[in-house]
C-alpha cells in the first residue's frame, strides 16, 4: 500500500496574462521552497516537488482574460524563517509586490511565521513556516 500524501489538495491552477513574464517569476519564487517545473504542456507549466501541484497557464478556462479572485490566496510550505525570507525576496526581485513582509503573525497562532506577496498579475501568494517548537 502506498504512503498517503499528507496534503488534502491534488493541485491548483491559475491563469496569467503574460506567461513569458510569469514563468521566470514562478521559477524563482517557487524554487525557494524546493519546487521545480515538473511538467510542461503547450500553454501550461506545472510546478511541484514530486508531482504537478501548481499549474500556471496563459488563459482563463472560459477563454477570457486572466483575473485574480478577491479573498483567494495560495500558501506554500517553508521549512524555516530564512526560506520565508528567500520566497519574499525572490518575489519582490522578480516583479512581485509586497502584501505583508516576513514576520510572525500571532493572530494566526504562535508558531506562524510567514509573508504575503502578489505575483505580476496580482494573485496573492504566501510562504508559511510553522515552528513546531512554539506549538
Amino acid at each position: 500500500m502506498a504512503e498517503e500524501n499528507p496534503s488534502i489538495l491534488n493541485h491548483v491552477s491559475i491563469a496569467v496574462s503574460n506567461v513569458e513574464k510569469s514563468l521566470p517569476f514562478y521559477d524563482a519564487v517557487l524554487g525557494t521552497v524546493g519546487a521545480v517545473r515538473i511538467m510542461e504542456h503547450p500553454g501550461a507549466v506545472a510546478y511541484g516537488k514530486f508531482f504537478p501541484e501548481f499549474w500556471v497557464h496563459p488563459e482563463a478556462f472560459d477563454g477570457g482574460q486572466a483575473e485574480t479572485a478577491n479573498g483567494i490566496h495560495f500558501s506554500f510550505n517553508a521549512v524555516s524563517k530564512e526560506q520565508v525570507q528567500a520566497f519574499y525576496d525572490a518575489a519582490i526581485t522578480n516583479g512581485g509586490t509586497d502584501d505583508g513582509p516576513p514576520g510572525p503573525r500571532p493572530d494566526y497562532g504562535e508558531p506562524y511565521f510567514g509573508c504575503f506577496v502578489k505575483d505580476p498579475d496580482g494573485h496573492k501568494l504566501e510562504a508559511t513556516f510553522w515552528d513546531e517548537s512554539l506549538a
